[in-house]
């Protein structure tokens, strides 16, 4: 596993969740916040290993938990469930297309939230669900579809830039000699 890519995907975690709670700007014009974490657990299931996307579940979801109302620890395993649904299938996805990746991102974003108020609710943790509470599910799924394949390309090119230079091989070698003629 590379570990640049897992460092820049933690560190994406703790600025999204950061980001979502200090600049509530999204969540004052459209009524609904956008969770990155889904999108952020696309990209990881198709990149890293699996204990990356463990690491990334467990450390996103105590990231959003801590700064949030849900109780601590509930976001993991919706998390982890997005992720590891994805990781065993990641031979199958075209990870280089926009579309496939647009729709995981819409899958992952949708499912997260169901699967948290389905844990919360088991809880018997009292929800306020409503009409508005599919607006919010819909704001969701479409912010972590639109921001998918953007944390793709975000990820490539932070990789092209402080990863090493791939070296590419030559046929060619210089040291070989050519030999014309009909000998």
């Amino acid at each position: 596993m590379n570990k640049l890519r897992l460092i820049l995907i933690l560190f994406a975690a703790f600025l999204a969740v950061f980001w979502e709670a200090a600049f509530p700007g999204t969540s004052r014009w459209l009524k609904a916040q956008v969770d990155l974490l889904p999108a952020l657990m696309v990209f990881a299931s198709l990149s890293v290993n699996l204990p990356g996307v463990i690491a990334l579940a467990v450390c996103g979801g105590l990231f959003f938990d801590s700064l949030s109302a849900n109780p601590l620890g509930i976001s993991i395993l919706p998390l982890f469930t997005v992720g590891f649904l994805i990781f065993i299938r990641r031979e199958l996805i075209l990870r280089d297309q926009a579309y496939a990746q647009f729709f995981l991102g819409l899958a992952a974003s949708a499912v997260a939230p169901l699967l948290s108020v389905l844990l919360l609710l088991t809880g018997g943790h009292q929800l306020l669900l409503g009409w508005g509470s599919l607006w919010q599910w819909f704001v969701m799924s479409a912010g972590g579809a639109i921001s998918t394949p953007i944390l793709f390309f975000v990820f490539d090119w932070c990789e092209r830039a402080f990863g090493p230079s791939r070296v590419t091989e030559s046929s060619f070698r210089p040291d070989r000699e050519i030999r014309r003629g009909r000998n």
